[in-house]
């Protein structure tokens, strides 16, 4: 393994990384309907658990109300019963095969305790993406360490790797600050 192939590998992590924290992000709620906000809701089908979306098309009605369309007559009920006794706090309406989730406008308080998860999320990622940084550099000094590169050359990759790290927190900061102002946008 050689440096460029470690800078890399460490680069690559930090991309799936920000793509798992945007991942979060999405199912954050905020005042505004988001079908990502039923991902994680299980709905019982035929005797096991699977997600909402193997079941039924989740998709906006508008941008306070998400329609859920079962793909089979009976799951109506089902689906209901499991969008309710989710921990999102929601509340759907039947009407006919369509199934109805309006969003409750969120107050003060629960808009200032998202944004507080927010920063949690966005921490844990920095924490994921530093890790990712010592992991690479270990890794080059283990190079070094069996004499395959040059103490300049671990210099140099840690500098690299340092930027690299730098770009990503940064990129972590922007997503925190944009959720933040979304979920304080009234």
């Amino acid at each position: 393994m050689s440096i460029p192939d470690i800078r890399k590998g460490a680069e690559a992590k930090m991309d799936q990384s920000i793509a798992a924290f945007r991942n979060n992000l999405a199912k954050i709620r905020t005042g505004r309907a988001n079908p990502a906000l039923l991902d994680s809701v299980q709905v019982e089908y035929y005797g096991s658990m699977v997600p909402l979306s193997q079941v039924a098309n989740v998709s906006l009605l508008d941008s306070r109300t998400l329609s859920v369309q079962p793909w089979e007559k009976g799951m109506g009920p089902k689906i209901e019963k499991a969008i309710r006794e989710s921990d999102l706090g929601l509340n759907p309406a039947s009407m006919g095969d369509l199934i109805r989730v309006p969003l409750p406008a969120m107050s003060e308080e629960r808009r200032k305790e998202m944004t507080k998860i927010v920063r949690s999320e966005g921490e844990n990622a920095k924490i994921a993406i530093r890790n990712l940084r010592r992991d690479a550099n270990e890794a080059v000094k283990k190079l070094v360490k069996d004499k395959q590169v040059s103490e300049d050359d671990q210099k140099r990759s840690e500098g690299d790797i340092q930027k690299v790290t730098d770009k990503h927190v940064a990129e972590i900061d922007q997503l925190v600050t944009a959720k933040e102002q979304e979920i304080m946008a009234v």
